[in-house]
């Protein structure tokens, strides 16, 4: 498609889920959209994006990203959902860019164990949000499901900031063929951890489902009463 047709679906994106989010406000939840910006690595379809290092400087970067930005943050969403990023030196491009821009957001690593995918350690991807204005959340997602609690711990630590917690199934993602492996490790019963270690964010990524998010909701709604 053409850069126009492009630009004029990220913004219908964003249109589309205010107007279901004003439909269903008046039951008295606090309904929030979030306008995902991802990795530079989703557009390369090689699965970069769960590696990161692309080879890019801080300028390509920041030119990669600052159209998106702008045109999502143009576009009203309450936050902008930064997520499933790699590496800190991405991370660190788009706080600066945020801070810039001034609409608020969480910062979302893909993690591996306490590294990010690229291998840095949790502490220092964290350490790039700490005093950003415009992060108001960070945590972890597309991860698997049993590293959230010790990023989440790492996170907190560094930031302060609420935390964010949506993990994938736990399945392998094969480049070449473009399908998943293996079998679901999803467990909402993990999820009241999740919010003792203080996130506010919490759900699923890559092949968790509706189901699945009925079931962490109900799980959550019992842990609270």
């Amino acid at each position: 498609m053409s850069r126009g047709e492009a630009e004029s679906l990220l913004r219908r994106s964003v249109t589309l889920a205010r107007e279901v989010r004003d439909e269903l406000a008046g039951d008295g939840r606090r309904l929030l959209v979030a306008a995902s910006v991802g990795p530079y690595g989703a557009v390369l379809a090689d699965g970069s994006e769960y590696r990161g290092r692309y080879g890019l400087t801080p300028a390509e970067l920041r030119a990669f990203h600052l159209p998106r930005l702008e045109l999502l943050a143009a576009a009203g969403p309450d936050l902008l959902a930064v997520e499933t990023i790699p590496d800190l030196d991405e991370a660190a491009v788009l706080v600066d860019l945020l801070d810039e821009i001034g609409v608020p957001a969480w910062l979302s690593y893909s993690c591996d164990g306490l590294a990010t995918r690229a291998g840095q350690p949790l502490a220092e991807a964290f350490a790039v949000a700490a005093a950003s204005t415009a992060v108001v959340a960070s945590g972890v997602n597309c991860c698997a499901p049993d590293d959230v609690l010790p990023a989440l711990e790492v996170a907190r630590t560094v930031t302060g900031k609420p935390g964010v917690a949506y993990p994938n199934s736990g399945q392998g993602w094969d480049s070449g063929t473009h399908t998943w492996r293996g079998t679901s490790a999803y467990d909402v019963t993990l999820a009241p951890s999740w919010v003792e270690a203080g996130a506010s964010y919490v759900g699923g990524c890559c092949q968790v489902g509706p189901a699945d998010i009925a079931a962490l909701a109900d799980v959550l709604a019992h842990a609270k009463s």
